[in-house]
């Protein structure tokens, strides 16, 4: 009750003061009472400095430029980071994304890659390391082409791609844009789609949700908009050793009925897989070697036609849990490689329906099957003559420093 004293005393002098002074006499008496008020809501200053800077943390500019709308992050030649407001253009696109204004209005280079657990695996931003730099090293486009670069991340791994993509593409002499897609809303997507898939060619025993996310070059022409016609997707673990365009180029070789390009497996993994339905049928080519048999393919590089995917009404019949399950049981196939498999699977009934692009634009380095029970015919499905555009460091091999 002390401070209800001081106050008592300090109004008893008010009328021997002037109006003015009776003004700073007030303003004296409520800083005391504001002092003892915070005093006893246990504040001082050190706390509510404290608080304040945890306040100004949280919203930092460059702390919030990490994690903005995990959805997608335009970026065009990240000098244009800085703008205002104003000079950007949003529009929504079928991931529900803002883009950017692009710099060019020329023809656009599509390439998708995953980018998920990136922040957990120094292994997966080494690979990341070399494959964007060897990219950029050797990329060449004309003027007003756009390569746009597509990532599926969550959100710890956005944030780490974008620090690291601003020190590998600072150097590029090309157009470019860099575009995140959320994980977790691609996966809603898909699962309606490739769920009666997935318990043939998922890791686990069932489709688990999670899954789905490895059919996504399966189903992409249902989720890309129809204004975007053509696409690469690659895997994370590649070294470019030519001009990235130059595979773009091969779109223009699919022969008619054709909507993926792709490339054979260089390993036995199906001959292995099929073991069932090559004892029943020993005259089949399927798990057979080239040049005449049926390897299977290879995921790690593909082109998808996605105009060619939306017109064929083969392909999207495939689709269809019923003929999934009938081609499963007829080749009595079970994998674990997700999209991988069901191209293959679906390769061996409709070889029609895919294009074979040269083993040199996805030259697969893994030796794992010649060491597990394949040595005596690894060779004839390892070989690979012509030259080397892109390297595959599958099953974690170490790539040719050339």
């Amino acid at each position: 009750m002390g401070f209800l004293r001081l106050i008592a005393r300090i109004m008893g002098r008010i009328s021997t003061f002037r109006s003015y002074q009776f003004l700073l006499l007030l303003a004296a008496a409520l800083a005391v009472v504001a002092f003892y008020y915070f005093g006893s809501e246990r504040h001082n200053f050190s706390s509510t400095t404290k608080r304040i800077k945890q306040t100004q943390a949280s919203t930092n500019r460059n702390d919030a430029d990490l994690t903005v709308d995990t959805k997608v992050s335009h970026l065009v030649g990240f000098e244009e980071q800085g703008r205002e407001e104003q000079d950007v253009a949003e529009e929504s696109d079928v991931f529900g994304s803002r883009k950017g204004k692009p710099r060019s209005s020329g023809q656009k280079y599509h390439a998708l890659m995953m980018f998920t657990k990136v922040d957990k695996s120094r292994s997966l931003q080494d690979k990341f390391r070399v494959a964007v730099m060897s990219m950029v090293k050797h990329a060449h486009f004309m003027e007003g082409e756009v390569l746009v670069l597509h990532f599926v991340s969550d959100q710890a791994s956005q944030a780490l791609g974008q620090r690291m993509l601003q020190e590998f593409l600072q150097d590029a002499t090309f157009e470019y844009e860099v575009t995140f897609h959320d994980v977790v809303e691609l996966t809603q997507m898909l699962f309606p789609v490739v769920e009666a898939m997935q318990k043939y060619f998922s890791a686990g025993s069932g489709a688990y949700y999670s899954d789905s996310i490895f059919f996504l070059s399966v189903a992409m022409h249902h989720i890309l908009p129809d204004s975007l016609t053509q696409i690469v997707q690659l895997d994370l673990d590649l070294k470019y050793r030519t001009n990235i365009r130059n595979l773009f180029q091969e779109f223009d070789k699919f022969p008619p009925g054709a909507v993926i390009g792709i490339i054979r497996e260089m390993q036995p993994v199906y001959r292995h897989t099929f073991w069932q339905y090559r004892k029943e049928n020993p005259e089949t080519r399927v798990g057979d070697p080239p040049p005449d048999g049926l390897p299977g393919f290879n995921s790690g590089v593909m082109l998808l036609d996605l105009s060619a995917m939306r017109a064929s009404a083969l392909y999207n019949q495939l689709l269809q849990p019923n003929n999934v399950a009938k081609l499963a049981d007829q080749y009595r196939f079970r994998g674990h490689l997700g999209d991988q498999d069901f191209f293959t699977m679906i390769g061996m009934e409709h070889p029609e329906l895919f294009y074979s692009l040269a083993c040199g634009w996805n030259r697969q380095l893994c030796t794992w099957w010649r060491d597990h029970g394949y040595g005596d015919v690894f060779q004839l499905y390892y070989r690979c003559d012509g030259p080397v555009y892109i390297y595959h460091g599958n099953c974690n091999s170490p790539i040719p420093d050339d």
